[in-house]
């Protein structure tokens, strides 16, 4: 076929026609884009309080610019929440201070928070996160009556040995706890008002975010460590890949008491502690789902544990079966009994040393202080811990494995001081004297 043929011709004709058409189509999409993007522009979240001439907002926006951004972008400030409202108290306030020709407080406490949020503070106060870790440090001490009656009628009180202060935290001293026990356990910490606790310790001011207080990283803030592993199990959990992996495509801002697997296809802490999910509500007592004290050494049943389980249970439920979720629990309840079979064998090696008078008096000034602490406070909480959020690296090789080996230095320890004891001769002897 010649060029000059009609047919090939007329080809050419309608393919270059095509070609100038999309060319055209194209060229005009990207100046309309381009266009769009000029005359409107990204809209970002609603600043509540940008017209606002609220004296406190106007004066912190050149003294803390930072923090009326936050509260501005906050669903408090939407709600026509105004700073005065959380701030300001009468001059006889316990700890009310002078500020600007009113009397403020520098750091809410809960009983501000308390004005809207009642049931949650109640929650809050019967949970562990309440006194029962303020006093895991402090003890009792120093606790008013009311505030040492509150501590006892929640469930954790029981477990304050002695109500005596933490001896590690008192033989470090304030200027390392400041830093390190208070940083985490001041989430209970009474206020002069005598209210509990500091509910900015997961809800982080000024934003006071639904999504920020979802994330599991809000958790892992205290919740880290060697005694209280819960972030790096998670971490390693399916649950956890699952976050990981998925996480940024999940509805984090769903509203309260409607959330589904369509907004949570896998739990984050909040989950299965907090959110309402399932036919469970919405609690802030982290201790309401729970059926064991598994942080104590020899951990027992909650009281109405069975009503715990059930509540959790609803929330495992939206996605797994009754007999995975029955095999669990069983086999939970018996590594729970397996690891308080460790931490009694421990006790039984140490008591004969107690009985003879061969520790001394004084907490942490020998070697065998620490080996046969951290057998129950380190390896077997996070062998309990890593069982029931299925993390099996933490299970065993941070837990199981790790009080076998406290054991066995245990054993050792306490034959050799032992024999030191009853057979004094026979010590000389083998020191050459």
């Amino acid at each position: 076929m010649s060029q000059s043929d009609p047919t090939a011709r007329g080809s050419m004709r309608v393919f270059v026609i095509g070609l100038m058409s999309t060319i055209v189509v194209v060229g005009l999409a990207l100046v309309m884009f381009a266009i769009t993007r000029a005359v409107s522009p990204t809209v970002g979240p609603v600043d509540a309080l940008a017209n606002s001439d609220n004296a406190c907002v106007t004066c912190h926006r050149n003294s803390t610019p930072g923090i009326v951004e936050q509260f501005g972008h906050s669903t408090m400030a939407t709600a026509s929440v105004k700073c005065e409202d959380c701030h300001v108290v009468n001059v006889d306030y316990p700890g009310a201070v002078a500020h600007e020709g009113t009397y403020v407080l520098a750091s809410p406490t809960s009983a501000m928070c308390a004005k809207c949020h009642g049931t949650e503070v109640a929650q809050y106060n019967a949970s562990r996160h309440g006194l029962p870790a303020y006093v895991a440090v402090f003890g009792t001490e120093g606790l008013s009556q009311n505030l040492l009656a509150m501590y006892e009628a929640i469930p954790e009180g029981q477990y304050a040995p002695d109500k005596s202060r933490n001896a590690i935290a008192a033989l470090e001293g304030p200027a390392i706890t400041r830093f390190a026990c208070e940083s985490c356990h001041n989430i209970g910490r009474p206020a002069l008002d005598e209210s509990v606790g500091q509910c900015q310790k997961c809800h982080l001011r000024h934003e006071f975010s639904l999504s920020q207080a979802r994330h599991p990283e809000t958790c892992n803030n205290c919740h880290i460590g060697p005694d209280h592993p819960q972030w790096e199990i998670y971490t390693e959990s399916a649950h956890g890949i699952a976050y990981a992996t998925s996480g940024d495509t999940w509805n984090w801002d769903a509203e309260p008491g409607t959330l589904t697997v369509n907004d949570f296809p896998a739990p984050t802490c909040a989950t299965c502690h907090i959110s309402g999910f399932g036919a469970s509500g919405t609690t802030h007592d982290v201790g309401d789902r729970l059926t064991w004290y598994l942080f104590a050494p020899i951990s027992e049943h909650r009281p109405a544990y069975q009503d715990n389980e059930v509540r959790m249970q609803n929330v495992c439920r939206e996605c797994h079966n009754a007999e995975f979720i029955d095999n669990f629990y069983t086999d939970g309840d018996t590594l729970v009994a397996a690891i308080n079979d460790r931490v009694i064998e421990s006790d039984q090696i140490m008591q004969p040393l107690k009985d003879q008078g061969l520790l001394t008096a004084a907490a942490f000034d020998e070697p065998i202080d620490f080996t046969y602490f951290e057998l129950w406070h380190h390896w077997g909480r996070t062998a309990k811990f890593g069982a029931w959020m299925q993390g099996a690296d933490y299970t065993q090789w941070h837990g199981a494995y790790e009080m076998l080996s406290d054991l066995a230095e245990l054993r050792e320890l306490a034959t050799e001081r032992l024999d030191a004891a009853n057979n004094p001769e026979v010590t000389a002897e083998s020191s050459g004297g």
